[in-house]
């Protein structure tokens, strides 16, 4: 048996891809494989709203959607293996499924902490099943260790916070977000979650958890020595690739020091022929000649996109990119155009004590303008980042 194009993953990335192929004029077939058994789902929701009991359907397209586009949708099938040049792959039931063109989409996994003992009560937030689990049991906590201040553990902690559950939230770097906004915004976040109670500990880890007698975790003994008391802990140390079905197939993968995912040119080609990356797992090439994976919801619509418009034979388009991500904690929406990076020169041109707006600059050149609170200002700035402007034209603008 054999399809047209197989996009493996029924995420956001594999379902807007199968989506521009309809929207292009693409009419050969299109098999779209999950290993969920859930139809495609938005992920942002899971720690906010979902988790809060304030929605229960995130489903992006109902089911006479995939029908009507002629998208055969296929759940509950996970795929083991490749092989490029038979152009086929292996599904999790032994047999095998040809392809013309193969689109990658399978996104990531949750990292777990190794060394941790196995008790319930702890969880990871990816999956719909996932938060599932985690509504079920937030509804009985009374307090909560969330284990990295990420996005997804500032999140959360704005989330248990709105349902009455203390937070203790733990987090190795100087400040949550270090990695990804820098330690100066980074204390503006931590500002905010401390002002809502939250009991933010940075520059620590988990030794080791407690638990009781029947096996449910009570608290954790941190690397400082100190021990906190908790009855739902949740990990939330970032995430990684899903590959491991690609062992043996030639396709050439990203390190894992350089965040790992499968290898791909600036339209998702990756080194096989007929083989494409899109998405969470895909390291595409960038303006700057590295190679990375992006791990944003806008990102996922942009290169389906310019993916689709390549494997039809199209021109890609020339208009500079400029990325966006955005993030949801308490009553304030952080957001960020263009590509801030902890080494940037950041600049905080107001500051409220809640709400703020930054630009990111390297070389006197606007990278990013972040702001909490303040959409209308960061979104006005987009085609400030779509050509090289100098930050201080807009310092002086500013006055």
């Amino acid at each position: 048996m054999s399809a047209p194009i197989v996009i493996v993953g029924a995420g956001l990335a594999g379902l807007r891809t199968a989506e521009e192929l309809r929207r292009a004029g693409y009419e050969g077939g299109v098999l779209l494989l999950g290993d969920e058994s859930r139809p495609p789902y938005d992920r942002p929701p899971l720690s906010k709203q979902f988790v809060r009991g304030e929605t229960d359907d995130t489903t992006l397209r109902p089911p006479e959607f995939f029908a009507e586009k002629d998208i055969e949708l296929r759940l509950g099938t996970a795929v083991t293996g490749v092989d490029t040049a038979a152009r086929t792959i292996t599904l999790a039931d032994g047999s095998d499924l040809g392809y013309d063109q193969l689109i990658i989409a399978t996104g990531l996994r949750p990292r777990r902490l190794p060394g941790l003992p196995e008790v319930a009560g702890v969880h990871v937030l990816r999956a719909h099943e996932d938060a599932e689990t985690l509504r079920a049991e937030l509804d009985g906590a009374n307090r909560a260790l969330i284990i990295g201040a990420g996005f997804i553990g500032c999140e959360l902690a704005a989330s248990f916070r709105a349902a009455d559950v203390a937070v203790t939230l733990v987090e190795p770097q100087p400040t949550p977000l270090a990695s990804v906004l820098g330690e100066r915004i980074g204390g503006l976040v931590a500002r905010m979650h401390r002002d809502e109670g939250v009991d933010l500990r940075c520059g620590v880890g988990v030794d080791t958890l407690r638990s009781d007698e029947s096996g449910r975790v009570r608290g954790a003994l941190l690397t400082d020595g100190t021990e906190v008391d908790a009855d739902l802990v949740v990990v939330g140390v970032g995430s990684v690739p899903v590959t491991d079905w690609l062992a043996g197939s030639g396709i050439e993968l990203a390190e894992a020091s350089a965040g790992g995912g499968v290898l791909a040119d600036e339209v998702g080609r990756t080194s096989a022929e007929a083989v494409w990356a899109v998405g969470d797992v895909a390291a595409w090439q960038h303006d700057t000649g590295v190679r990375k994976r992006v791990e944003h919801w806008t990102s996922a619509g942009e290169q389906a996109k310019l993916l689709v418009t390549a494997l039809l034979g199209g021109a890609a388009p020339t208009a500079a990119r400029v990325p966006y991500f955005w993030s949801d904690q308490y009553d304030v929406k952080i957001q960020a155009l263009g590509t801030p990076s902890p080494a940037d020169d950041v600049t905080v041109v107001s500051d409220d004590g809640r709400k703020f707006l930054a630009y990111y600059s390297r070389d006197g050149i606007l990278t990013a303008v972040l702001g909490a609170g303040l959409t209308g200002q960061v979104m006005k700035l987009r085609a400030k980042l779509a050509t090289d402007t100098p930050v201080a034209d807009l310092l002086a603008a500013a006055g």
